[in-house]
């Protein structure tokens, strides 16, 4: 089993960060949001689908990348195979399996036309990572190898759906079959690194770190002085997206040394996997550090022990008592 990540803090102090997702540490964690879809049901696997082009119902407003689409009702039956149309085709990084991916989306019933859950209106893109048991099954089917920039329709019958089941609190049965239409903003994965712009790092009492952006673990050169006693949280690259929220959650890169000595403790390059948390689920010291720090940048964070883990460090992860610890943060997306 892979290594788990060291960061959630629960009531009773502070202990290893268990992902949320599933017990192989996918990093993928619950999202802010407590929308119906496209969230993986609790069906058993289905075999891969067999892809077609359609039909497909048009789109009848919104027409443009981004926009709020108006889809019409289902014409006739539906496939029973998974169809996909490619609506506007990007030019950007191509999706693979696996990847996290940011997009705006909005999924109706076949039948009826019913709008059962849309991104748009709340004005917030879905992070979600595209991995069996993460997501249905046909959105996996669907987006693998669609390029960032793109909008795809497709059709999800329930074999690949929320199956016999269905979704009551979307409203959807055992045998509706899905229209959804996806807005694929960005692709994110092991490789992925923040692309801000290079920040003054002035302070000789804080640490380097690295700027290199190739998806590689960033350098840490931890000067040799006495810990600083307070919260450090310095932009490494600046980038330009929405700023973090204390409620937000985000999907992050990220590696943490002590101070005493620099050596690594955990880090999500040596995983070659992102993690995705809420900020009410880590240490103060990550919390405090990266709430007001903008998406796409890369943060040096420097927390004391009374932001850390103080006098109870998880077991076996390397951390000694009362230690301070230094982490580079690249925020991908938020949640």
């Amino acid at each position: 089993m892979r290594r788990r990540s060291l960061l959630i803090a629960v009531p009773a102090g502070l202990a290893t960060l268990a992902a949320c997702g599933d017990s192989d540490d996918s990093g993928s964690s619950s999202s802010a949001s407590e929308s119906p879809s496209p969230d993986a049901s609790a069906t058993s696997a289905a075999p891969p689908p067999k892809i077609v082009d359609g039909p497909l119902p048009a789109i009848t407003a919104g027409t443009k990348f981004d926009e709020k689409p108006t889809v019409a009702k289902g014409s006739g039956e539906p496939s029973k195979d998974l169809a996909v149309k490619t609506v506007i085709a990007g030019g950007g990084k191509a999706v693979a399996e696996n990847d996290f991916i940011s997009a705006n989306y909005l999924g109706q019933v076949w039948q009826s036309a019913k709008v059962f859950d849309n991104s748009y209106d709340r004005k917030t893109p879905l992070v979600i990572q595209l991995a069996q048991g993460s997501i249905i099954d046909g959105w996996r089917y669907a987006l693998t190898g669609k390029k960032t920039g793109s909008r795809v329709q497709f059709s999800v019958p329930p074999t690949w759906g929320y199956g016999e089941q269905g979704n009551e609190q979307a409203g959807i049965k055992g045998d509706d079959t899905l229209v959804f239409v996806v807005d694929v903003q960005d692709t994110f994965n092991a490789k992925s690194s923040a692309d801000g712009k290079k920040a003054a790092q002035d302070d000789a009492a804080l640490p380097k770190v690295g700027t290199s952006t190739d998806g590689k673990a960033p350098s840490i050169e931890v000067p040799k002085t006495d810990a600083p006693k307070k919260l450090a949280a310095e932009y490494v690259l600046e980038g330009d997206g929405a700023e973090v929220g204390a409620q937000d959650s985000v999907l992050v890169q990220y590696k943490g040394v002590l101070w005493d000595g620099g050596k690594e403790f955990d880090s999500t390059y040596a995983r070659k996997q992102l993690t995705s948390f809420s900020l009410q689920q880590v240490v103060k010291g990550w919390a405090q550090g990266l709430t007001g720090k903008k998406v796409g940048s890369r943060v040096l964070i420097v927390i004391p022990p009374d932001l850390g883990y103080g006098d109870s460090p998880p077991e076996g992860s390397g951390i000694e008592k009362d230690s301070t610890l230094v982490f580079s943060v690249d925020i991908l997306a938020k949640m």
